[in-house]
């Protein structure tokens, strides 16, 4: 497993823009997909995006599709997400995970695929 800890997140008023950090430490984070999940106030965690290990495969739920932009850099063990134009219904814990593959476009939308979780970060949009 790996270990993440996810930063960047914050208050900002409807429109604006966000970008969290996962960092990884731990086993080789080039050979897991990451994906981001979010929780808002009595509501179940739902999946955002995530990225295959190679970089080059990406899905997003409809929501944020156009608005939000899952990226990664393995030299540096970190998955980004870009937020833009954020709404006040984007207002979350958002929490990053990591599942082990085999295969380099390979990524997981379901959280029973991710073993390994870090501690969420706190996104607030005001409107």
């Amino acid at each position: 497993q790996v270990q993440l800890v996810e930063t960047g997140g914050g208050l900002v008023q409807t429109g604006g823009s966000l970008r969290l950090s996962c960092a990884a430490s731990g086993r080789t984070f080039s050979m897991y997909a990451i994906g981001w999940f979010r929780q808002a106030p009595g509501k179940e965690s739902e999946f955002v995006a995530a990225i295959s290990w190679s970089g080059s495969s990406t899905y997003y739920v409809d929501s944020v599709k156009g608005r939000f932009t899952i990226s990664r850099d393995n030299v540096k063990n970190t998955v980004y997400l870009q937020m833009n134009s954020l709404k006040p219904e984007d207002t979350a814990v958002y929490s990053c995970a990591a599942g082990p593959t085999l295969h380099r476009n390979s990524y997981y939308s379901t959280k029973d695929d991710y073993n390994s979780w870090g501690q969420g970060t706190q996104v607030t949009v005001s409107s």
